[in-house]
């Protein structure tokens, strides 16, 4: 199993921030925010993972990150995407590194406290593509599940959507086999010119071979500088157990 950090994107939502560096390396209380989903998959047993990143400040991660030595980790890889092609092209950077192995991906900006290593342990089982939610209270915001009438499938993942048909919003973790490189390839952009994570899953979908599994503690996307002060508050009170 391999592990990825989506760590690209310009960071705009955070300007003037990120006019200094790249999104993922600014401070969630007391270290680099990329830290988190990193640490994320060396709790769930991954040793090999892979930072893609993008952008002016990409030379940034190497100085901070180096070879992945604070989190025990023989080796970091580093891949860099140009542009921003959207989530989908942005793992398609990963491709000769992952191979034929199953891999975990994790956007860098998303802060998940679960311990996710039963859930790579039973996806060796399966394969096909596994995704995670956490309901929220502002579903609009992101892809959310739609259930089927009866019983617990799932019908669909909208993007966005208006009348959201569920609160369970698909959060930046997911678990692929080895065929999500060739379904990336057959994708084609959006509206807005990149390759969505959500019509990449629908892929998965439609061939019977996506599960769904809820994240019950807490999650954190921390892409605006509200959600950052939030994110920092945090872990802030839970170090001084406030």
């Amino acid at each position: 199993m391999k592990g990825i950090v989506l760590a690209g994107g310009l960071g705009s939502r955070l300007k003037p921030l990120t006019d200094a560096t790249n999104k993922h390396l600014l401070p969630i209380y007391d270290r680099p925010m990329v830290y988190y989903p990193i640490q994320t998959l060396v709790d769930a047993g991954i040793e090999d993972v892979m930072v893609v990143t993008g952008g002016p400040h990409a030379g940034d991660f190497i100085r901070v990150l180096k070879n992945g030595e604070t989190f025990g980790l023989k080796k970091l890889h580093y891949a860099y995407q140009e542009g921003e092609g959207g989530i989908a092209q942005a793992l398609s950077m990963a491709e000769t590194f992952v191979g034929d192995d199953d891999c975990v991906v994790v956007l860098g900006d998303n802060i998940i406290a679960d311990d996710i290593h039963c859930h790579v342990r039973d996806f060796s089982a399966t394969r096909g593509c596994m995704v995670f939610t956490k309901e929220v209270a502002d579903p609009e915001r992101f892809g959310v599940i739609e259930y089927e009438p009866v019983g617990k499938g799932v019908a669909d993942i909208i993007e966005k959507p208006v009348t959201p048909p569920s609160n369970d919003a698909v959060i930046g973790l997911y678990i692929y086999d080895s065929s999500v490189f060739s379904k990336i390839k057959s994708l084609s952009p959006s509206a807005r010119g990149e390759l969505e994570v959500t019509d990449l899953n629908r892929m998965y979908l439609k061939e019977g071979n996506l599960e769904v599994r809820k994240i019950t503690g807490t999650w954190l996307d921390c892409g605006t500088p509200d959600s950052l002060a939030e994110a920092t508050s945090k872990f802030y009170n839970d170090t001084k157990g406030l």
